[in-house]
């Protein structure tokens, strides 16, 4: 197990550019497989979970061609479905969660699919219904075998329906659109998420030759279509990832620019920032956050303290929610952060709490953080990282912080992050890498 040693106190200076949207690259490259063509997709990030996803594509037969770092180009002619049923898929398939993306595209092209449960961050429950109820509606027939905790989907000949989301799943709506996209007739998809990230899904589907209306809504249509060919795809910047620049700016009291953030498409994410007093600067596609030697928390209008919470989108997305707690952190004043997605996320704050921040955790979802105003540098410890976002937290607090820190289990963070030691280091951070004896 790799593990980071971090020395604290960091000020950082300079320009960074975010990698690719992880969440944006797992449904793109997923739905390789609706196509017999080429298809080229460009600025996808060189982390654990992407290089996961294609091996197993390449594990079924698609061709996965390196273009340059972060372009490829993909073409899945000629697939083979008995490597489903193969060992080495159940046991690379649980390595990541999004690995259950493959099941849309393989039932609408090939009419069943297969997937052992897959994996991912220990962030609480993350059921699958969303997903295999939709795949009922457009007439698949769905097998769970609790004994080897396996998922199996037949629908030899799948017809579009209405289909009202009980939940607003990004994943879920993202497959059951790649399943319906070769449906015959008409679906609709009601209450459907509409993140960036399903908005350029939809638009690289169309580019193939798809027939989707209504993106960036709720409620999308589908006109179903016999094939789908090539095309070429850029994956957005990852706004998890520029939020996690933003928040790392303002507890070390550094001076970032953060470039070409597609601004856009981040929706709320700056003016939440914004409410913990974190100054911005917008030049064209760039953030610039100067060096803050304080920042204080807003009040609501009437005085009472302020509750960000994470909602669909355009809501605030609950993988920022670990970030933003942790630079309240160092903030003046109090916030009240309410985690309503995912029941375990806030866990790591006993981590934060030995560090010597000030914080209570209310319960499961609810934390409030009394902020330090810098007054009391945070003191290195060593931790573990829990999950993807938790662990970037953690490295925001320990940069910040007083003494070395020690971070154990960072493949957490690698499934997340392309090359976050490294790319901080030019920035003036001091991570070191020590790789686990084997």
């Amino acid at each position: 197990m790799s593990s980071f040693l971090v020395e604290g106190n960091a000020r950082l200076s300079g320009s960074i550019t975010p990698q690719g949207a992880k969440n944006e690259a797992l449904q793109v490259i997923s739905a390789v497989l609706l196509s017999e063509e080429t298809i080229i997709i460009r600025n996808i990030p060189d982390i654990l979970d992407v290089r996961r996803l294609i091996q197993l594509l390449k594990g079924l037969g698609v061709t996965v061609e390196a273009l340059s770092k972060n372009d490829y180009s993909f073409n899945a002619s000629t697939i083979d479905l008995d490597y489903l049923a193969s060992a080495d898929y159940q046991k690379e398939a649980q390595k990541i969660r999004g690995s259950v993306m493959l099941m849309g595209p393989l039932l609408a092209r090939f009419g069943k699919a297969f997937l052992p449960k897959p994996g991912g961050d220990k962030i609480g429950r993350r059921r699958l219904d969303t997903h295999f109820i939709g795949f009922q509606k457009l007439g698949a027939s769905f097998q769970y075998n609790a004994e080897e905790d396996k998922y199996y989907l037949d629908g030899s000949a799948l017809k579009g329906d209405f289909i009202h989301m009980e939940e607003i799943s990004v994943t879920g709506t993202a497959n059951v659109v790649m399943a319906a996209v070769l449906a015959e007739g008409t679906t609709k998809i009601y209450n459907a998420a509409c993140e960036p990230y399903l908005q350029q899904l939809c638009s690289m589907l169309n580019g193939m030759g798809a027939q989707i209306s209504g993106i960036a809504s709720n409620l999308l249509t589908i006109e179903g279509v016999e094939r789908l060919g090539g095309t070429e795809h850029r994956v957005l910047p990852d706004m998890i990832e520029i939020g996690s620049f933003i928040g790392l700016a303002a507890m070390t009291a550094s001076e970032l620019t953060i470039k070409d953030v597609s601004l856009p498409h981040l929706g709320i994410i700056p003016s939440t920032f914004q409410k913990l007093g974190i100054q911005m600067e917008f030049r064209g596609d760039d953030i610039h956050i100067p060096a803050q030697d304080h920042y204080e928390i807003q009040n609501f209008i009437d005085g009472s303290i302020l509750t960000v919470y994470d909602a669909p989108w355009p809501g605030f997305t609950p993988d920022l929610i670990s970030i933003l707690l942790v630079t309240a952190i160092q903030a003046k004043g109090s916030i009240l952060v309410h985690q309503k997605m995912f029941e375990s996320r806030l866990f790591f704050v006993d981590k934060l709490i030995d560090m010597g921040a000030q914080i209570i955790l209310c319960d499961p979802h609810r934390a409030t953080v009394i902020g330090l105003d810098r007054k009391f540098p945070l003191r290195g410890i060593s931790m573990s990282s829990p999950d993807i976002r938790a662990g970037v937290s953690l490295l925001i607090a320990a940069l910040s912080a007083k003494g070395h820190s020690t971070i154990h289990n960072i493949s957490q963070i690698d499934r997340g992050y392309e090359n976050i030691d490294g790319r901080l280091n030019a920035l003036g951070a001091n991570i070191q890498r020590i790789n686990a004896e084997s």
